[in-house]
């Protein structure tokens, strides 16, 4: 019993290490596909910085089984997805999944809500 209980731990600690590069690499991308300028006018650090935090996060991943490192690239990715992300997108730079194309806040699935007229 001992060793199924301990197996399983360690498939839950390997997948939160795979969750961990997978968010890892996934900030990476969104970091690099908002243009510079958005950066700037966000008021947020620049884009190769960003580049260069999240690269390190997911190299860290990839090559340094240390927790506590981990545990650090973890806290920027979660910064840029929490703080950088939302700024960049309010400033329109480009670069993102999901977003918005024209429209106003009426518009339903399938088009402008006319209040049933």
């Amino acid at each position: 019993m001992d060793v199924v209980l301990i197996e399983g731990f360690a498939g839950l600690v390997w997948l939160l290490y795979l969750a961990m590069l997978v968010l890892a690499v996934v900030a990476l991308v969104m970091a690099a596909l908002f243009r510079d300028d958005a950066y700037r006018a966000a008021g947020k650090q620049n884009k190769g910085f960003w580049l260069i935090i999240l690269g390190v996060t997911v190299a860290v991943n990839l090559l340094v089984p240390m927790l506590f490192l981990q545990l650090a690239g973890l806290v920027a990715t979660i910064v840029f997805f929490v703080d950088v992300r939302p700024a960049l997108r309010q400033m329109g730079g480009g670069g993102g999944w999901g977003r918005r194309r024209g429209g106003s806040s009426s518009d339903g699935p399938y088009g402008p809500y006319n209040g049933g007229r």
